[in-house]
């Protein structure tokens, strides 16, 4: 109705799912990204949970159209289903042949095990051709705990060094407090990426109607005010579809007033008619605990895949975009308690990115003198004497601990115990990010030979590294030609640490514990000599799940570690490093 009147070719606000109008901000690549990462990790689960209209059915549809050739997929948007009715729809997905006697057994005790060994063989067989195979189940948070146990069980089907079943679950937010419960423990464990996406920022949801628009067919200037547009991100706090239905109503009321121009006023009105009086839901958190640390999911080749995502994905070109800008570093100590997250607490977990100009820069553009972007290297390939040496590597690592080291690599090497450890994993960018300290980069040249490299910053684009004397910035993209994800750090462990504390340890470093849990909480510290027990284990679990980890109430390197970020220990960091809100399970 509106469409000539402001230029368009058709409605650009359709809630309808048109690839076309495809906008990838950056939350909506990172969670491309994670489920990219899940067609060939080596089984397990997948999560990806947002409000409703985030875009998560979007993202699903763009990485449909992006997995490899060799990936069957099976996809499931009822799960209102029992244990044997999923298992049917998986066969009946997968289109896996059954045995005549499959449809005659109904609810039979045995009839859960033909799909299964159905199910089973379709899987060995599909292996031995090289070929992945990946369920996915939309609207997951409609799943009963007993669906979620067969699920689990499906992950049991494996050859003896890999999964043959990888599953990616998309859900509401309730589908993390679901996971969390004590009785999906052993299902918890073994999501080995969760992504939650995050609705759209101010700027982000200019750029979406801009974006929409184009695509519509507009060429002339943008029909709402300077004015209107953060009233539409304060009205639907940046969830696509209810910007969608805000927008078409907008424009409507504009047609139906005469005006060329929508202002706040018609904005206003519009939602008033399309959500009552009803105020954009925000997201509701599900613990309160400070998130310092970062949690991207992206291992190995994922930097590579989430770019070549968001190069294929881009908004139209009339949009420029921007460099991004370098989130704020929360100050030693600026730790929040819980139930009363601090700005900075925001900051960090990626609700808010701040630019690191000045007061007086911002104000005074004239004044600023930003420093020179650094020459990105896309094709790289040093391989030279120094690189080859691991030891000196680890010594440079050392160095920024402060530390010196008669030999750095045995540290990694032979498990040297003490105050440093040593942490080694393939976690790749997205651990990196999340732990936030340099680390040692296992690198492979064009013969398969390692070399070493040290990795001191990171951005959403490029990898500062060191090598002997040597500093390069390279592209994510340069890097993952080179990378596998393997990667080492160093951690500073605490007094007494011997193993991974759970129920029923007791000692100085369970009373450490113990203190630094009641900091961050802001509650009185327990007396010493107490034991690991269901409280601890339960304040834990929270702060693991507030950090992105698995939430298995077992306290091992990477808890100690990001308690030690969430405390604002001085240790070393990692520069420039853009914080980004997802997530990554483990200890």
């Amino acid at each position: 109705m509106y469409t000539q009147f402001f230029g368009l070719n058709q409605a650009p606000f359709s809630i309808a799912p048109d690839p076309r109008y495809l906008f990838m901000s950056e939350r909506h690549r990172e969670a491309l990204a994670h489920l990219l990462y899940g067609v060939d990790s080596g089984g397990g689960f997948v999560l990806l949970t947002g409000e409703i209209g985030a875009g998560k059915t979007t993202v699903c549809r763009c990485f449909l159209q992006q997995i490899p050739s060799n990936c069957n997929v099976a996809y499931i948007f009822n799960p209102k289903l029992t244990e044997t009715e999923l298992l049917q729809s998986v066969c009946d997905e997968f289109r896996i042949g059954l045995p005549s006697s499959a449809g005659s057994v109904g609810g039979a005790p045995d009839s859960a095990k033909i799909y299964v060994d159905a199910l089973n063989r379709y899987l060995l067989e599909a292996h031995a051709r090289g070929e992945n195979n990946v369920l996915i189940i939309d609207e997951a948070q409609n799943l009963s705990a007993g669906v979620l146990e067969q699920l689990r069980l499906l992950t049991n089907l494996e050859t003896n060094d890999s999964k043959l079943l990888q599953i990616i679950l998309i859900g509401q937010p309730e589908l993390r407090s679901m996971l969390a419960r004590p009785e999906l423990e052993q299902l918890a464990q073994r999501v080995i990426a969760r992504y939650h996406l995050d609705s759209l920022s101010p700027e982000e949801t200019t750029r979406y109607v801009q974006h929409r628009l184009s695509i519509g067919g507009l060429t002339s200037a943008l029909p709402f005010d300077k004015r209107a547009l953060p009233e539409i991100h304060r009205q639907t706090n940046g969830v696509p579809r209810r910007i969608n239905v805000l927008c078409d109503r907008a424009l409507l009321g504009g047609y139906a007033e005469n005006k060329h121009v929508i202002d706040r006023r018609i904005v206003r009105k519009a939602a008033a008619e399309v959500f009552g009086n009803t105020a954009a839901p925000r997201p509701a958190a599900m613990l309160n605990w400070p998130t310092v640390g970062t949690a991207t999911l992206a291992a190995t080749t994922i930097a590579a895949i989430a770019i070549a995502a968001a190069a294929g994905w881009a908004m139209n070109q009339r949009v420029p975009s921007q460099r991004p800008s370098v989130a704020a570093k929360a100050p030693s100590g600026a730790i929040s308690a819980i139930g009363k997250p601090s700005t900075v607490a925001a900051a960090a977990s990626g609700a808010a990115v701040t630019q690191t100009t000045s007061p007086d820069a911002a104000s005074n553009p004239a004044r600023a003198s930003p420093s020179p972007l650094p020459i990105v290297i896309e094709d790289w390939n040093p391989i030279n004497t120094v690189s080859r040496d691991e030891t000196s590597t680890y010594r440079q690592l050392a160095q920024l601990w402060q530390v010196t080291l008669e030999n750095a690599g045995s540290l990694c090497r032979e498990g040297v115990k003490g105050p440093l450890r040593c942490y080694k994993s393939s976690g790749g960018l997205a651990e990196i990010r999340q732990l936030d300290r340099p680390v040692v980069l296992t690198l492979r040249d064009d013969k398969d030979q390692i070399y070493y490299a040290l990795l001191t910053g990171l951005t959403n684009a490029e990898a500062s590294l060191r090598i002997g004397d040597s500093s390069q910035t390279v592209s994510l993209a340069a890097l993952a030609r080179r990378w596998r994800g393997d990667f080492s750090t160093f951690w500073r462990a605490p007094p007494g640490y011997r193993k991974e504390l759970a129920l029923g340890d007791s000692g100085v470093e369970v009373d450490w514990l113990a203190r630094q849990l009641a900091t961050l909480s802001g509650i009185k510290e327990p007396p010493a000599g107490r034991q690991f027990e269901l409280t601890m284990r339960q304040q834990v679990r929270e702060f693991q799940l507030a950090q992105g980890l698995a939430g298995d109430g077992v306290a091992g390197p990477k808890t100690f570690m990001l308690l030690n970020n969430a405390a604002g220990v001085h240790e070393p960091r990692l520069q420039n490093n853009l914080l980004v809100a997802n997530a990554v399970p483990g200890k």
